[in-house]
């Protein structure tokens, strides 16, 4: 990596990425220019990996909870597709951490792309109707391959990040890893939509299909010196070791368990299919604006954060913005109009981009080099398998509350879990990030 601090790549090469849509301004000169082309850095690439296969994923998870539910006008059946994805994820999500520490951290990337490829692919034949049979039983199915490849996804990115970074920048690091993975999620749902409701569903999983195959090909353009692989140990020992060091670990349990718990009850974007039908009567294109809006606050916060990092009372700034997501979210489900809605979504994505880029921060400053995969992986478990068990959580609680008062009970929930972890873990709460460095 070139002898430059992360602040001068941002400055520079990072202007030339989608965030200047965001309204990053900075002058870049001319030698600067021609290094992004000739040889763009490690972290560049990495970047352009993760925004494109999330582009790829969220067009997916748009286009697929707008296709369920014009088949079933089931809010119970929106949740499913949380569950469909979350049980092979669960299955998956060890022994991907695994793999990634004990073998190529990129090339499981990789992979991790193609699978998500083969999914788009499927339900592209299943939207132009070349493949017979229950079209919501395709759906699932493909979309349990798609929780296969997430399982791989984080902890590669995870591993890759520490190798293509000094120690030093982990935190600014983050700030603009959230703010492109929050890009991500701005414009795929985005484009999702639009692509739904001008050209059809075929269109936009064929799309997403060409995206996941451009993401892999950044990865592989990726060059990096991967460190020798880990000593071979049983994959039930070195499993097992990963877990006890997070369950003996405080600071990362309680980071890690406050954004499961909180996403679980406090996620209301799978029940948006529902609110765009039933309460605010919109197209596909209402549902992808309302889908992005979390992604707007956030991609600001992540832009905000990685100029101005939170060093002092990193653990009450986290539960903090946990407290607010909670808020925004009973802000949300009161809401009978479109764009008062969206605000509060906006809102919570703010809340939801520290809260991200803190927890992201800590687990990189606090997990040894050797363990990165597995570490991610069972933060990936905590995390994000919390949106799909969430989706499925507010599946059944809106077919027996009905669905604005399930969305307001589980911003009550989060708010709750938020002063349980204060209490329960004292040293999150108390945490200043030089203590981890």
């Amino acid at each position: 990596m070139p002898n430059r601090s992360l602040l001068e790549i941002v400055h520079s090469e990072l202007i030339l990425t989608p965030l200047l849509c965001l309204g990053r301004q900075a002058a870049i000169n001319h030698q600067t220019f021609m290094q992004f082309f000739v040889k763009p850095n490690p972290f560049l690439k990495l970047l352009s990996f993760r925004v494109i296969i999330v582009l790829a994923y969220q067009i997916m998870a748009i286009v697929v909870g707008w296709h369920i539910y014009e088949l079933t006008h089931d809010t119970l059946a929106l949740g499913l597709v949380g569950l469909a994805e979350v049980v092979p994820y669960f299955c998956c999500a060890l022994f991907a951490g695994y793999a990634v520490d004990h073998h190529s951290r990129r090339m499981f990337g990789v992979f991790a792309c193609l699978m998500l490829f083969l999914t788009a692919l499927t339900l592209t034949a299943v939207a132009a109707g070349w493949i017979g049979g229950n079209p919501a039983l395709w759906i699932y199915g493909s979309i349990a391959f798609t929780g296969v490849a997430r399982a791989f996804i984080g902890p590669s990115y995870s591993a890759m990040f520490a190798l293509v970074l000094q120690r030093e920048h982990y935190a600014r690091a983050s700030g603009i890893g959230s703010a492109v993975f929050q890009f991500g999620l701005v414009v795929g749902p985005a484009i999702g939509g639009i692509l739904v409701g001008w050209a059809g569903k075929t269109a936009a999983y064929g799309v997403a299909a060409g995206l996941c195959l451009v993401a892999a090909v950044a990865l592989l353009s990726l060059r990096v010196e991967e460190p020798p692989a880990a000593a071979s140990a049983p994959i039930f020992t070195s499993i097992a070791e990963g877990l006890r060091f997070v369950f003996s670990n405080q600071i990362i349990l309680g980071a890690q368990s406050l954004d499961m718990f909180a996403v679980l009850f406090g996620g209301a974007v799978s029940m948006l299919p529902a609110f765009i039908h039933d309460i605010f009567h919109y197209g596909p294109e209402g549902l992808g604006i309302l889908r992005a809006a979390p992604a707007v606050g956030a991609v600001v916060t992540g832009l905000v954060l990685a100029r101005h990092p939170i060093n002092l009372h990193a653990g009450r700034w986290l539960l903090t913005a946990v407290a607010g997501f909670g808020f925004c979210m009973i802000f949300f489900a009161i809401s009978t109009n479109f764009w008062v809605a969206g605000l509060a979504l906006i809102l919570s994505g703010v809340c939801d981009g520290v809260s991200v880029v803190m927890r992201t921060t800590i687990m990189q400053l606090a997990t040894p080099d050797a363990m990165r995969g597995r570490v991610s992986a069972i933060n990936g478990i905590f995390i994000g398998s919390s949106n799909e068990l969430g989706a499925f959580e507010s599946g059944i609680a809106a077919r027996l509350m009905g669905l604005a008062p399930s969305v307001v009970f589980g911003g009550v929930m989060t708010l709750t879990v938020v002063a349980a972890t204060a209490k329960l873990a004292p040293k999150l709460r108390r945490l200043e990030l030089h203590q981890l460095h």
